[in-house]
């Protein structure tokens, strides 16, 4: 077309064309003239192109003295391959990167300042993002300083937050204990507000007093809210100690401190290494911010919290008065109800609960009693380990464990910690599967101890990656059942012969499943609950070895992952886990004659 005596075209593709070929010459390094010196590497380039795409690249090229010379810029901080991800798309307008790298490439596009770029790989995180990545999610948004993504994962977590505060991560966040003592008759007052003079009670203890947060964090704190509503340190209660529990992992005796000097102090004033209000303004460590809370039963609250630059986990419990109630114990698990029922006929007795709430216990039959050992809850990892008698109905504690920990499996003959699997297969321990340091990849490892030589060896790998997974042994073989890889569930089952050192997969489950309980019944595997990567499960499902098949049983009355599982008298015992809101402390059971599971104690008398 020649309007106006002008010869125009457009060529479509002179554009492709040439950026490929722009980007081949940079690979085989012609006409280059800057090197990229990224951890060692070299990478070769052309100044005008990454001046075009990086806003901090032009300013250097800019201010160059010799811009005709090659220039050399080095960053020792950032990842190679992700800068050459970087490179690729500054020629080609592409951004591909692999999942495992989208954070280096953000990270490389910040220090560059293409913001294009680390929007799109915010956005990525963001659309990958589950209960179990959230709290990495949000450091690594939180190191970066990326308002927009902190404020997209805390809205995500302010949504999920109790399926958040059963992850690893979460249970690895420091975590600030408080006993709020009320006055007869007296509440606390919705989420948002008291969490808001719960940051302002620490600020003053901080900024006050002098106080780092991790003294305050060493202790249950003991606070007081005032009939004016205001909440006040514990030192302002009258009287010397109040008994506020009995049991080895929450605390005996509540001290009152001296009245601290200079309580009424303005915060203006700051003390030696501690920071005033006014110059928080002007520090990214001195952030302050409530994230998410949830009620959990009747004056409990649980919290998420960016105390003083850290993020912190706060757990509250209101309390009466110490005059009304001296030795009042909240209920951390949810009672179960009987509306309906006629008044006239009493409800069946339930099992006997434990003591504590458990979840990602170990448990084990021994000398005709259940053993349950370690695990954890919202407030923390548990030592302490309880027995349970089957003729009593009975809980009693035990000699605790010399360690706090959670999601093991327990032998009889010896005890397996941070680990997915454990067997005396021919008097050995095995450690099966796991996951990698920083809980995301699955492992394919299996090692086994010999507890006569007393030396550790390898054995053959599994076929597929896994964590969180079930390992229990049968008529000398080994089984390793579902568990996770990375964050997805799986169905899939191996079983491992140890005379020939292989791995073989069988038959799949019918539901993919994590933090499923295993026991071995009559020749039989039996799956309990897990956590399908969205719910926690109800279901229980039978493997025949014989048969190479799985088939779906009776369902429990409450989902549970990461529960125990074990037999005692013919009868299969699920015990504790997590059900997708509380941590439980409940015991139900499964009777294989009639398919059916029961909380209630009587339920098994006669069979």
């Amino acid at each position: 077309m020649i309007p106006n005596g002008y010869l125009i075209f457009e060529d479509e593709s002179f554009q492709d064309s040439t950026v490929a070929k722009m980007n081949a010459l940079r690979k085989n390094g012609q006409f280059c003239d800057v090197r990229l010196q990224v951890c060692g590497h070299e990478l070769m380039a052309h100044r005008a192109v990454l001046a075009c795409c990086s806003p901090y690249l032009f300013e250097i090229f800019n201010s160059d003295l010799e811009p005709h010379g090659v220039s050399h810029v080095k960053f020792e901080d950032l990842d190679p391959e992700a800068v050459e991800i970087l490179l690729n798309y500054a020629y080609t307008a592409q951004l591909k990167a692999d999942k495992e790298l989208v954070k280096e490439v953000y990270s490389a596009a910040k220090r560059l300042k293409m913001d294009r770029v680390k929007r799109i790989c915010g956005d990525y995180l963001l659309s990958k993002m589950d209960s179990q990545s959230a709290i990495s999610y949000r450091n690594f948004a939180s190191c970066m300083g990326d308002g927009r993504l902190l404020g997209k994962i805390d809205g995500y977590i302010q949504e999920h937050l109790l399926d958040v505060s059963e992850q690893e991560d979460f249970l690895k966040l420091p975590r600030l204990k408080l006993e709020v003592m009320l006055e007869d008759n007296l509440t606390l007052p919705s989420n948002g507000k008291l969490y808001s003079k719960v940051i302002g009670w620490v600020q003053r203890s901080l900024w006050e007093n002098g106080e780092p947060l991790e003294r305050l964090m060493e202790e249950v704190q003991t606070l007081y809210y005032s009939a004016d509503h205001k909440l006040l340190d514990g030192s302002l209660l009258d009287g010397q100690a109040e008994v506020f529990g009995t049991e080895d992992d929450h605390i005996q005796f509540v001290q009152k401190k001296p009245p601290r000097e200079n309580v009424h102090r303005q915060l203006s004033t700051s003390s030696s290494g501690s920071l005033s209000p006014g110059s928080a303004k002007h520090s990214c460590k001195q952030e302050w911010k409530y994230i998410a809370s949830e009620k959990t039963t009747n004056n409990t609250y649980l919290c998420l919290a960016v105390l003083n630059g850290v993020l912190c986990v706060i757990f509250l419990h209101g309390r009466s008065s110490p005059q009304a109630s001296p030795s009042a114990t909240p209920c951390l698990t949810k009672s179960l109800s009987f509306e309906g029922q006629p008044l006239e006929e009493e409800p069946d007795k339930l099992l006997a609960p434990m003591h504590y709430a458990r979840s990602g216990l170990g448990i084990a039959a021994l000398n005709g009693r259940l053993i349950a050992a370690g695990g954890y809850n919202r407030e923390e990892c548990l030592r302490t380990v309880e027995c349970y008698d089957m003729k009593t109905d009975s809980w009693s504690f035990i000699a605790p464990m010399r360690t706090p920990r959670a999601r093991f499996q327990m032998a009889v003959l010896m005890v397996c910690t941070w680990s997915n699997g454990s067997s005396d297969l021919s008097l050995k321990l095995y450690v099966v599967g796991g996951s990698d340091p920083c809980g995301q990849k699955g492992l394919k490892n299996c090692d086994v101890f010999d507890p006569v030589s007393k030396a550790w060896n390898s054995c053959a790998p599994l076929n597929i990656r896994r964590h969180q997974a079930a390992v229990c042994e049968l008529d000398g073989f080994m089984y390793v059942i579902g568990g996770a890889e990375s964050w997805n569930c799986l169905n899939s089952v191996e079983c491992y012969n140890p005379e020939n050192n292989t791995w073989t997969l069988i038959a799949p489950m019918n539901i993919a499943r994590r933090g499923a309980g295993v026991a071995i019944y009559e020749g039989k595997l039996f799956v309990v609950g897990g956590f399908d990567g969205s719910h926690a499960l109800h279901c229980v499902e039978m493997y025949d070895p014989a048969r190479n098949e799985w088939r779906m049983l009776g369902s429990m009355n409450s989902p549970r992952s990461n529960a125990g599982a074990a037999v005692l008298s013919d009868i299969i015992y699920a015990v504790g886990g997590f059900d997708g809101n509380d941590f439980l402390n409940s015991v139900e059971a499964y009777n294989p004659k009639t398919d059916e599971w029961s909380p209630c104690a009587d339920a098994f008398t006669n069979s």
